[in-house]
């Protein structure tokens, strides 16, 4: 995806590098100031039809029929494409649930999940963004773990020390530790360009506390509008990252059941009539209160990436 270069400006031309070609007065204001494209629920486009299901809890008594898998899966990809293509496509933030197979041989592996577990394990995806952050040293990444499905009390301690062990390890040098007020310019310099936000209580300087996400929690796009509205009006936290979620949202109730028996459709198709509205509405408030994190699903569709990297320029204009 490109945007045609206007003589005498500074544009994005290529959105696997848009942060290193954002405008120079862009590169000093804290990054909890920037627009910036995330994934909702990042690898549910890696589901293993053959996984127990997880959620929702109406059918997990139902795992060892494979139709009910297969619905489940159906209605659980949210994004389409790898994670390094995403990365290629711009995305910048990734909502990444970590969970354990209860009967897994190996006593430290995990796997991510959405309804069912991934097929590839979190060790491997970690290591293809670390080499992606390593070839684009100037894109700031930023990867919220949360859920942690499974840790129980016997195997909890184990397993977060195993995981958090193996990402300072992995990325080194790279991991940004928390700090006030971080800027493009301030990563860059330190050699920085990697976040790690960990869901859950820790003493390690290494992983920032757990970024808010706000979303409508509605298969409704008005709903859906009126919570990120008032979110970015009345409730904004103050010099931290946070995230509004366009993400459509399937009833934690029989209703259901409204949406799954459908044969005919599937969520990637339902978000995908209701996203282009989404990003008419996000357009136009955003011109009015700055976002930060928007998150969305099928994120390399609909021009998400270049709409919302474009809207760093809605109020800095541009070089």
């Amino acid at each position: 995806m490109t945007m045609s270069a206007q003589k005498g400006k500074r544009e994005v031309t290529s959105y696997s590098d848009w942060m290193s070609q954002l405008p120079p007065q862009l590169h000093n204001i804290p990054l909890f100031n920037l627009a910036i494209p995330g994934s909702h629920d990042s690898m549910s486009y890696d589901l293993d039809i053959n996984s127990s299901i997880i959620e929702p809890d109406q059918l997990k008594r139902l795992s060892w029929i494979y139709c009910a898998r297969y619905i489940v899966r159906k209605w659980s990809i949210t994004q389409e494409e790898t994670i390094a293509k995403q990365l290629d496509a711009g995305v910048r933030y990734f909502d990444l649930r970590i969970a354990r197979k209860a009967n897994d041989t190996n006593p430290t592996r995990l796997y991510f999940y959405h309804g069912l577990y991934t097929r590839t394990d979190v060790e491997t995806v970690f290591r293809v963004i670390n080499d992606w952050a390593g070839k684009h040293p100037k894109e700031i990444l930023i990867l919220a773990l949360s859920n942690f499905k499974g840790f129980d009390k016997k195997n909890e301690y184990q397993l977060h020390a195993h995981l958090i062990s193996f990402i300072k390890t992995l990325f080194g040098g790279k991991l940004l530790p928390i700090t006030s007020d971080p800027t493009l310019q301030s990563c860059w310099s330190k050699g920085k360009n990697v976040i790690v936000s960990y869901g859950k209580t820790n003493p390690h300087r290494e992983l920032w506390s757990q970024i808010p996400y706000y979303y409508g929690k509605s298969m409704d796009t008005t709903k859906v509008e009126s919570e990120i509205r008032r979110v970015l009006e009345t409730a904004r936290p103050v010099k931290y990252f946070f995230v509004c979620g366009l993400n459509l949202t399937l009833p934690d109730n029989a209703g259901i059941l409204l949406y799954i028996l459908r044969l005919c459709d599937n969520l990637t198709n339902v978000i995908q009539r209701s996203l282009p509205r989404l990003l008419r509405w996000l357009t136009q408030q955003a011109g009015k209160t700055p976002v930060n994190i928007v998150a969305s699903d099928v994120v390399t569709r609909d021009d998400f990436v270049p709409t919302v990297v474009k809207f760093n320029t809605l109020k800095f204009g541009k070089a």
